[in-house]
């Protein structure tokens, strides 16, 4: 018990001191500026090319949403999801060993051994196709639903309602991708930092107010145009569609996609949408009341 205890205050202190360093000291490889200039970038784009024309610059919600992206991105991760990720890790390597095995001996291949950018590429590939899995999951289980639900509820979208989800989502998420990237391990958080960095450049699109799909790249790259019809109240089964995260290969691959036409005027949200409380810690309650 000791040892657990030690594991949390060691994962407070020491993203507490990475937080601090990260607004202090700027860098490239800067999560927190770099979250704010992509963000910035991406909400030009909205203010420049608006898809639709009538929603206001400072939206319904804006800046519910804009709370969400930075306590989803730093926040949580200093009051929950490190000590949890840590304290996790140590206790299943506590029960393979019991096992007499380790992550190591689960390994498949280290992307060290391939040329970097290959690496990058296939961490990417495998992350994202996993992604994609657990966000089928998220509208399949009615349990896992109820926390996606806050997602879903934005009645209007803009870049930063991609951070907009319940603290639940990262802990299944990272969970279920645990396993599955240590049995390909050997990259560390500096070598995928461009692999993130393109991922939030994804989302934030894919939220935004924007009316792209990139043309013949649809078919590979998750846009708005598609990710629209994720979000529509009205779509042809119970479960949704276009569930890619980055990818959008995934969803013409397994016949998930769903794009009949322009989007742009579809009405957003779900079914009883209307129950879902308006402010952050309501929302936050809310699945756990259910």
């Amino acid at each position: 018990m000791n040892e657990i205890k030690e594991i949390i205050l060691n994962s407070y202190t020491g993203y507490f001191n990475y937080l601090k360093n990260e607004i202090l000291y700027p860098g490239w490889d800067n999560y927190f500026y770099g979250l704010i200039i992509i963000s910035l970038l991406v909400w030009s784009l909205e203010i420049i090319f608006p898809w639709r024309k009538d929603q206001a610059i400072f939206r319904k919600d804006f800046w519910l949403d804009l709370f969400y992206l930075f306590f989803n991105f730093f926040l949580l991760n200093l009051i929950l999801l490190i000590a949890l990720s840590e304290t996790a890790a140590h206790l299943l390597n506590r029960l393979l060993f019991s096992f007499g095995i380790t992550l190591e001996d689960l390994k498949l291949f280290e992307l060290n051994d391939f040329p970097f950018y290959s690496g990058l590429i296939l961490f990417f590939i495998v992350a994202d196709f996993i992604q994609w899995n657990t966000h089928r999951l998220l509208h399949r289980v009615g349990f896992l639903w109820n926390f996606h639900k806050i997602h879903h509820s934005a009645k209007q979208m803009g870049f930063a309602t991609h951070m907009r989800f319940h603290w639940m989502e990262p802990v299944l998420y990272k969970s279920i991708l645990y396993i599955p990237l240590a049995m390909i391990g050997g990259l560390n958080a500096r070598d995928v930092i461009f692999v993130h960095y393109f991922s939030i450049v994804i989302g934030h699109l894919n939220h935004a107010n924007i009316g792209w799909n990139y043309g013949k790249f649809k078919y590979i790259l998750n846009n708005p145009k598609m990710h629209v019809w994720h979000h529509t109240k009205s779509i042809p089964n119970k479960y949704g569609v276009n569930f890619g995260i980055s990818l959008s290969l995934w969803d013409y691959i397994f016949k998930t996609d769903y794009v009949p036409q322009d989007g742009r005027d579809n009405e957003l949200g779900f079914i009883d949408d209307h129950e879902v409380p308006e402010d952050f810690l309501a929302q936050e309650l809310y699945p756990l009341k259910l």
